[in-house]
């Protein structure tokens, strides 16, 4: 996910797509614990995808304000 395509969400859609991300993240480990998935670097660009969200979340927060 590029931080142009988070740019041109809401504040609404991004929340409800981190929810969503933070969730397929904690499924990834689960999944990796219990038998390696196929891909391990796709929970390390996911854990990038979540700290990017929050970041556009945070300013587009502030520049709310």
């Amino acid at each position: 996910m590029k931080a142009s395509e988070i740019k041109g969400m809401t504040v609404a859609e991004i929340e409800e797509k981190l929810v969503s991300v933070r969730a397929e993240l904690q499924k990834m480990k689960l999944t990796h614990v219990i038998s390696p998935i196929e891909n391990p670097m796709k929970i390390r660009q996911t854990r990038r995808d979540i700290a990017r969200l929050m970041t556009i979340l945070s300013q587009k927060k502030l520049t709310e304000k």
